[in-house]
């Protein structure tokens, strides 16, 4: 039972010096006392360790006085429910927030310890992915640092998605043992403990009211514990919360079937339990791998939405009052299944009748959709969702028989367009749909760039739309600037810091001023010296990594992002394929040597994702090794890409590759990422790209390629792909190469079904915009040529990226939908 906050004033302990002396002094003390160490013999972990006691102490102190603030104001408070928190490593960025970092270095120098050292040895949190995850910790930071009383909710897993490694240029996973040396950055709170209950059956039983009640007798319950992490704001003015359930069983041992000699059996509930936050995005291709996804979001959203309940009513606030106190933002499709556990917590723990409940829920939830692709809409088998959550399963129904029948009473709606916005998807395997609950339990759904709001609008949730036309509203991502300009690229802050003064630190549309100096000789050779350092440094990480040398004269071309077929990283490496038969056919002409760097992470069941990158390693082997290309020409597949790996990627690009289908990236943030820090865009308009190249301006962005509303028209027509490559006698060739073995001497057939699927069925269009893309990398070329030019552009583009800052995006979040 939690217990109610202690009612005596108390004196309250605070870290009021931060002198480097005084650093020092505390430094040791946590080495000496919480770690139990000699100086003479600490390792390096233990220093860092150390110091991360040090800066956590005075995040303590604002933390709690903001949790305090909070309590007292009973204001609205802001819940984010996402499955990846993709926050990297905390150290830096707490330093940075709370104004540390020069004591910091200094107070560890005079201990005689490197400060770069150490902290390149903190790991980075294995909680997410991709893209949805590190928008939700640029979020988390940005909610604090705009003073949003904000808590984030998540899964604690113990291996995240998995460490990825090469095997002769195939992707192997290993678990991610992220947590081996523990994590001073959190808090485990036991007493924030819930049960979370799985399958059984309901019983009906007749009410005090003589209404009929329903009681879910679970079949197994878990226990979820919290555990608390601080997010600390941009001048540590605020420090807000996220909070990560860990999964128990509810008995750790079965001490019976132990003591009868079953030791392994006696374990297997305890097993069973915490599997549920092992592993982020468990393989789904089987029905096994599926209930468990299902599993973890349950219990996530479940232990989240008890915990926020039992906060709103600890206030001495009434359920009728949840929409004015709590918003709560589902992260895309994955904790869609929220609305029928709010639902299920009013009406069968508290009493609240069913049209009642399902108020109060869709004034409570609003929605971010940030994908239009099916698999990533989500939808469950009726029979797996009827088995694990049969209450829930009831509640689906009772909404959509609700829905429907407004639906066809009320607004005429046909047969066809009931079926497409049923919660129930009939044809074929029955199956529920996330995504339309997600919708119908919202009362804002937002998208996530101009583009792609109009997109859900015009397809996956048309008819939806066309019931709630004001649902639907776009909230254009955004990315920290504190992390992502500021830590990462120290240098470049600290020459705009010299041209136009401290001011964009706080607000990053200040960064317009710098447009004076785009054409300025003196600051664009400053700038250009800055871009090297930066790759030197990525040269560097490189060669101790890979034993692979990179010239940082040559342009550093970069596609970095989670390997997908619609990100179309196959166009590059053909496009790469291509530029290599050209310098070797025509060593006569001016090349502009590159060097090609890829990195992301192919999903374990994607098999063509993962030949992709197996793909690129073998072209990359093939490239790197003939001499006639040599200082030309280089491709690097850097293993391994987490948020440390981009930190230094980002700042040292000097070309960045944002080349999806038009049409299928919803918004994307490493474009913003790459340009925010002086790169040059070549890529489609799609996702953000679209609002970028309107901020940029259309000179200072390379755009190639179909519109969205163009592929829309080819598939609709029929794409005759084999047309597209026989008309292109550099694309023809250069899938001829790839098909014929050429970069797979040992097993020539290994990628004739990755050209076959070109020839006959190209949906992410490759084919079709191949020549395009190679005109624009021509162009690239030509720009490069001219420094000028090239770095005025570049300079532009970090001048005009503050409208990207994800401050920006959480104040319209609140301005148009939580109002907290």
């Amino acid at each position: 039972m939690i217990k109610t906050p202690h009612k005596v004033d108390l004196p309250l302990p605070k870290r009021e010096v931060s002198d480097p002396a005084s650093l020092a002094a505390e430094i040791m003390e946590k080495l000496t006392y919480a770690i139990g160490k000699d100086a003479k013999v600490a390792t390096p972990h233990d220093w860092l360790t150390a110091t991360i006691l040090v800066v956590r102490d005075r995040v303590i102190d604002t933390w709690m006085e903001s949790t305090r603030t909070t309590y007292q104001n009973n204001g609205k408070r802001v819940y984010y429910l996402s499955l990846e928190f993709l926050i990297g490593r905390l150290l830096r960025d707490a330093m940075s927030n709370l104004g540390l970092m020069d004591d910091i270095r200094s107070a560890l120098q005079s201990l005689s310890v490197e400060f770069d050292v150490i902290a390149g040895l903190e790991p980075d949190a294995a909680l997410g992915n991709g893209g949805l995850g590190r928008l939700a910790a640029c979020f988390m930071e940005s909610m604090a640092t705009v003073n949003i009383p904000a808590y984030g909710y998540g899964i604690r897993y113990v291996h995240g998605l998995f460490r990825q490694q090469m095997a002769e240029g195939w992707q192997v996973e290993l678990p991610e043992t992220w947590l081996a040396h523990g994590n001073p950055w959190e808090f485990e709170r036991r007493e924030s403990s819930y049960e979370v209950g799985f399958g059984g059956a309901v019983e009906t039983v007749d009410g005090p009211d003589g209404e009929p009640h329903y009681v879910w007798k679970q079949a197994e319950r878990v226990i979820a514990t919290a555990y608390d992490t601080p997010a600390v704001g941009w001048r540590g003015e605020r420090v807000n919360t996220l909070r990560l359930w860990s999964a128990q069983p509810i008995d750790p041992i079965l001490l019976a079937a132990f003591n009868a000699g079953d030791h392994i059996g006696a374990l297997r509930e305890s097993n069973k339990a915490e599997s549920l936050t092992r592993v982020l995005y468990p393989a789904d291709a089987t029905p096994a791998g599926q209930e468990l996804r299902l599993r973890q979001e349950f219990f996530f959203c479940s232990a989240s939405l008890q915990d926020i309940v039992r906060r709103h009513l600890q206030q001495g606030n009434s359920l009728a009052q949840l929409p004015e106190k709590v918003a709560i933002q589902l992260n895309d499709t994955h904790p869609a299944v929220s609305v029928v556990e709010l639902m299920r917590l009013l009406i069968d723990v508290h009493g609240v009748a069913f049209e009642e409940a399902f108020e109060i829920t869709s004034k409570t939830f609003s929605y971010t959709n940030h994908t239009l692709l099916p698999e990533a809409l989500e939808s469950w088998p009726v029979p797996l969702f009827e088995r694990l959550l049969p209450r829930h399963m009831q509640l689906v129904y009772a909404i959509n028989a609700k829905i429907l029948l407004d639906a066809r009473k009320k607004r005429g709606f046909t047969d066809h367009e009931i079926r497409q916005i049923s919660l129930i998807e009939e044809s074929g395997e029955r199956r529920v749909r996330m995504g339309n609950l997600a919708f119908m339990g919202s009362h804002s759904v937002n998208g996530v760039s101009a583009l792609h709001t109009e997109l859900m609008k015009e397809t996956v949730f048309a008819d939806l739309h066309k019931l709630y036309p004001t649902r639907i509203n776009n909230k254009t991502n955004g990315i920290t600037p504190r992390r992502w300009l500021m830590q990462c690229n120290p240098g470049l802050t600290d020459l705009i810091t010299e041209a136009i003064g401290p001011a964009f630190l706080d607000d990053t549309s200040k960064l317009t001023e710098l447009d004076a100096f785009a054409d300025d000789a003196s600051f664009q050779e400053k700038f250009a010296a800055i871009k090297r350092a930066n790759k030197q440094q990525l040269a560097s990480l490189v060669s101790g990594r890979m034993g692979i040398r990179l010239d940082p004269s040559a342009m550093f071309d970069i596609q970095i992002k989670r390997i997908h077929e619609y990100k179309r990283q196959l166009l590059n490496i053909i496009e790469t394929v291509a530029l290599f038969d050209q310098i070797r056919s025509h060593p006569e002409r001016d090349w502009v040597p590159r060097v090609k760097l890829f990195a992301g992470k192919a999903a374990p069941s994607y098999h063509n994702a993962k030949l992709i990158i197996k793909l690129a390693n073998d072209v990359a082997r093939v490239i790197n090794n003939d001499p006639s290309v040599r200082g030309l020409l280089k491709v690097v597949f850097v293993p391994n890409y987490n948020v440390s790996l981009a930190e230094v990627m980002v700042p040292a690009a000097d070309l960045s590759e944002q080349i999806s289908t038009a049409g299928m990236e919803a918004s994307g943030t490493g474009n913003m990422k790459f340009a925010l820090n002086g790169a040059l865009t070549i890529g489609t308009l799609d996702g953000a790209n679209v609002e970028m190249r309107d901020h940029v301006g259309e000179d200072n962005i390379v755009i190639f390629g179909m519109t969205a509303d163009q592929v829309g028209r080819v598939r609709a027509e029929g794409h005759n792909p084999q047309a597209a490559i026989e008309a292109s006698p550099e694309l023809q060739q250069a899938l001829s190469a790839i098909a014929s073995g050429v970069f797979s001497p040992d097993d020539r057939d290994r990628y004739t079904g990755l050209v076959d699927g070109l020839y006959h069925h190209d949906w992410f269009m490759v084919a079709a915009d191949f020549d395009a893309y190679a005109r624009a990398q021509r162009q690239v070329d030509a720009i490069w040529t001219d420094e000028a030019a090239w770095y005025s552009k570049t300079i532009r583009n970090t001048a005009r990226m503050g409208w990207f800052s994800s401050d920006r995006t959480i104040r319209q979040y609140n301005e148009d939908i939580w109002r907290a």
